[in-house]
């Protein structure tokens, strides 16, 4: 099963040395374009990290409000 992770972990690289390579293929300067790739990697990656951030599930099912006594026999 392909996560939300495994598709960024896989969007880094296509998004640094495709859009690179499409830049430079339509006549930009090199300088320009490795930028330009790698800035859309740095977006992909900061989406995941801020936007869309990995949380860790919650031990319990229980709501974080339910503070009943805990009974010790």
């Amino acid at each position: 099963m392909v996560g939300y992770y495994d598709c960024v972990l896989g969007l880094v690289p296509v998004a640094l040395v495709g859009l690179t390579a499409v830049l430079v293929a339509r006549g930009f300067a090199f300088t320009v374009a490795v930028p330009a790739g790698a800035g859309a990697a740095a977006l992909i990656v900061g989406h995941a990290l801020f936007v869309n951030g990995p949380v860790s599930p919650s031990a319990s099912g229980r709501a974080t409000d339910d503070r009943s006594p805990v009974d010790a026999d």
